[in-house]
């Protein structure tokens, strides 16, 4: 139960003084639904107001306050603006300018004769001065010389925002302090509810800010910790293989330094009671398929089964058969299940299952409901899901004796980002190719030359090639995304007929696998795809791929998409192609692109390249994000919160001291969801 000092807090919004259900769908259109939301809404940036007494027109451009006097009204007609003509002390004029709404609304604000206290941007019209649409307040009354600028909403005034947000901070309570107090007193961190207060009231307040930043940070190591210590707490079982199986295995190349070192560290966390928790990151075609092939040998070889779960059907069925064709000889039974699978094979399979038949399952989330029984499951590999977060894991203790857990992802992780989203796992790299892996060769061209693309395709296929070609987003829809990509479609159609496939994410699952299975099957030569081909798809005989508006994706995204090709022996080519107008970091992006084939230090160069922008998309579903700790403040922050929250649980009694309780709270306030689901218990 969330502690009720929070409560006001998380009261709706309507539950501020003003807010009515007209105002609360602007509002939810920015995602403040809760007095919470409105608290944490914190200001982008801010307005510096210079207090003058007298007009100056050295002043045009800048904003000023300055107290002045209505002296005559021109009204508007909806065309023209109404014009208010005003003076400061010494006779200057200005014009106060409002354009559209009632003419008689400038009478009321602006009574003739009677000084306000006027703010705005001075400009220069002609001759003349203006400011338009000011802010107004009584002479007694002043202007803030800084204001605050937020993030707004049609409906929502910046103004009307800041009387919600002075309200909600009048609800906020006083909270216990989290932070260690050596740490606090060094960093020169300000109390909780006075950073919130301080940060509305200045934005450029560095120490504010960097202490509501902190908070939230800690509260997510925080909960990452208490996963770490319930998992290792929990009984799971020791599997020691014997090496029966992997000695059978026949592979046609000798695997790299770092396959062997991963696989050891693998071995020796399965040889713990304490269930593994490891997440393995290698960069396109680096061979993690093996590492978790061998992984789950060792769990058969100890008389358990092993689960393997992709998140798309058409992966699934692509490591199902990956793995037949890696472990065919060996006496082991392979099973798959996906959402699409119905009937009797279905019933088939479950029994199986249960019955211990099937040692090893592939499949979708379908894996997980549950009517799905085990025998005796006792490790899960979990490929390419970036959403498959700390609450998914807590839901995979329900299956067998809370079984290991490798998870594995291809996009290749900065290491501020890995600590932020997998700061309870441990960490491999399989940072080696495996030999014969030939770099991509990737050129830039001006979308200008599309028509000599086009024939370079028909060359290529003309020589048996296979290639890609991939339309981006245009918009933020999946309407125009899928648009892009069927014009594209219907355009090399007429040039090169049948030999062209097209595939997207509104298609059903047979479609999508039909279609998939005739390019694998060298049937059609093109595939036209929208991102759906982002992850895993394998064809090796796909030389070529095409990126159309390539400035559009960022760099882990463009990798991830030219990983398509290179999977066989021989050359592949990316070719991105560029809009004309190109902005300095899609410049930057594409220059990188072009010279490295390296996953980690794109990665790295695309937070860096990003800045306060998305991070990377590989935001956990079922868990908050950051709101308040900027990209760029996580590298000072991580380490730190990491650290503390160790401190708290190992030296500072956990959650049962002092701080400990105040840390309970944090857990809250970030709605850290995990954290507090194992604090229910306890």
């Amino acid at each position: 139960m969330r502690p009720d000092i929070l409560n006001p807090l998380f009261a709706e919004i309507t539950a501020l003084k003003g807010v009515g259900p007209a105002l609360a769908r602007p509002l939810d259109r920015l995602g403040l639904r809760r007095v919470i939301d409105i608290a944490f809404h914190l200001p982008t940036g801010w307005v510096d107001r210079v207090p003058r007494t007298e007009l100056m027109a050295s002043d045009a451009g800048r904003i000023i306050a300055i107290p002045l006097t209505p002296q005559s009204i021109r009204d508007g007609n909806g065309r023209t603006p109404t014009r208010v003509q005003a003076a400061d002390a010494h006779g200057n004029i200005v014009s106060l300018v409002y354009f559209g709404g009632h003419p008689g609304w400038a009478k009321k604000l602006l009574p003739i004769g009677e000084t306000k206290l006027v703010s705005g941007r001075l400009d220069q019209y002609g001759q003349d001065l203006q400011i338009v649409h000011p802010d107004l307040a009584d002479p007694g009354d002043p202007l803030r010389d800084r204001e605050p600028i937020y993030p707004l909403s049609e409906g929502v005034t910046s103004r009307r925002l800041a009387g919600f947000i002075e309200q909600a901070i009048a609800r906020t309570p006083d909270l216990p302090e989290w932070i260690e107090p050596t740490l606090k007193a060094k960093r020169d961190w300000p109390d909780w509810r006075a950073a919130l207060e301080r940060i509305h009231a200045d934005p450029a307040d560095a120490k504010a800010r960097e202490r509501l930043a902190y908070d939230e940070v800690f509260a997510s190591q925080l909960a990452m910790t208490l996963v770490r210590a319930d998992t290792r707490k929990r009984k799971g079982r020791a599997l020691t293989g014997d090496g029966r199986l992997r000695d059978l295995l026949r592979l046609p190349y000798t695997p790299t330094g770092a396959q062997t070192r991963t696989v050891a560290e693998i071995e020796g966390d399965l040889a713990q009671e304490a269930p593994m928790l490891r997440l393995l990151q290698g960069d396109v075609g680096s061979g993690k398929t093996l590492v978790a092939a061998m992984a789950l040998l060792v769990a058969i070889e100890a008389g358990a089964q092993g689960a393997l779960l992709a998140p798309t059907e058409i992966l699934a069925r692509q490591h199902y058969d990956s793995l037949r064709r890696t472990l065919s000889g060996l006496p082991i039974e392979i099973g798959v299940l996906t959402g699409r699978d119905k009937g009797r094979a279905r019933e088939a399979t479950l029994m199986a299952l249960a019955d211990g038949s099937i040692d090893l399952l592939v499949g979708t989330h379908a894996i997980f409901q549950e009517a799905v029984r085990y025998r005796d499951l006792a490790l899960v590999v979990v490929d390419e899901q970036h959403r498959f977060g700390v609450a998914q894991r807590m839901l995979l203790q329900e299956k067998g004796r809370s079984p290991h857990l490798l998870a594995m992802t291809a996009t290749p992780i900065p290491r501020t980002l890995t600590l932020a989203q997998y700061g309870d796992m441990d960490v491999s790299r399989l940072d080696e190719m495996p030999p014969g892996r030939e770099p991509i060769e990737t050129r830039v061209l001006s979308e200008d030359r599309l028509d000599e693309v086009v024939n370079a395709l028909g060359r290529h296929l003309s020589e048996g090639g296979q290639a890609y070609w991939v339309c981006p987003l245009v918009e933020e829809s999946e309407k125009s995304d899928l648009a892009a990509a069927e014009a594209r479609a219907e355009a090399l159609t007429a040039r090169f007929g049948e030999r062209v496939g097209l595939i997207h994410g509104r298609m059903k699952p047979a479609e999508k696998d039909a279609v998939m299975e005739a390019f694998a099957g060298a049937r059609t030569g093109v595939l036209v795809a929208t991102t759906v081909i982002e992850v895993g798809v394998d064809v090796p005989n796909a030389t070529l791929i095409v990126i159309e508006h390539a400035d559009r994706f960022g760099l882990a995204q463009l990798h991830q998409l030219r990983g398509r090709v290179g999977r066989g022996g021989g050359r592949s080519i990316c070719l991105l192609l560029r809009g004309n107008a190109l902005s300095e970091t899609s410049r930057a992006r594409l220059a990188l692109m072009r010279e490295s084939n390296d996953g980690f230090r794109l990665a790295e160069e695309d937070l860096r390249l990003r800045g306060g922008g998305e991070m990377l998309g590989t935001r956990q579903s079922g868990e908050a994000g950051f709101r308040l700790a900027t990209p760029e403040m996580l590298p000072d922050l991580l380490q730190c919160a990491h650290d503390d929250a160790r401190l708290l649980i190992d030296r500072d009694g956990g959650l049962s001291g002092p701080r400990g309780q105040a840390a309970r709270v944090a857990l809250y306030l970030f709605e850290r969801d995990a954290g507090v689901a194992l604090l229910r218990s306890g």
